[in-house]
């Protein structure tokens, strides 16, 4: 179902030969993340494989109002979960997370990110497999870009294996289905609810 769903999408978007579709068409899901963050607030994302233990990973940091998981840098308008799956997208699954940098900057939340996967592995975290779970930090602006190259630099002088992260501007973000939403704060695929509290340091069991 999830294939026939995802190849239809794609055959209506080839197929479209309307100058609107063409015109427009590519350039939604590519344009930058024009959503606004709480007064006083700021956005990152990030891309560290499957998107619910990242989630929770930065639910648990003080500093961190919010977050949310979903879908950036792909080249489908609004694709759902099984769309994304397939691989040939060109989407990463991504945490967006929102910030108060007041009590917490942006490195430290690098630190978080660098701590929660492994950036030597090209598209792939554990047993997922696949594009949407490539390595990538996503900047909203030109201090998080030198910022988040910075901190890549640095992290390469501690590793023998080279980072794949890639980094990239924050683009346009598809929030994913409600379900996967605090995935693992709500019991995850068996029940088992993993704190989300601040400060937490309780192992993440990445499928609950």
């Amino acid at each position: 179902m999830g294939k026939s769903i995802g190849w239809l999408n794609r055959l209506s978007l080839k197929k479209s030969s309307s100058k609107l579709d063409d015109d427009l068409s590519p350039k939604i899901p590519l344009s930058p993340d024009a959503d606004v963050a709480e007064f006083h607030q700021e956005f990152a994302q990030f891309g560290a494989g499957c998107f619910c233990g990242v989630e929770i990973a930065f639910q648990r940091v003080l500093g961190v109002t919010k977050t949310e998981v979903g879908y950036s840098q792909g080249h489908l308008h609004n694709p759902t979960y099984r769309d994304v799956c397939e691989g040939d997208t060109g989407h990463v699954e991504v945490v967006r997370v929102q910030f108060d940098p007041k009590v917490i900057s942006y490195e430290a939340l690098l630190e978080v990110f660098w701590a929660c996967h492994d950036p030597t592995i090209l598209n792939r975290q554990g047993q997922d497999v696949g594009t949407q779970y490539r390595s990538g930090l996503y900047y909203y602006n030109e201090e998080q870009e030198k910022v988040a190259n910075g901190s890549k630099m640095n992290r390469q002088k501690a590793l023998k294996d080279k980072i794949v992260t890639e980094v990239l501007p924050a683009k346009k973000f598809y929030r994913a289905e409600a379900y996967h939403q605090q995935y693992l704060a709500k019991g995850g695929r068996f029940g088992f609810r993993q704190s989300a509290a601040k400060g937490c340091k309780a192992p993440i069991r990445c499928h609950g």
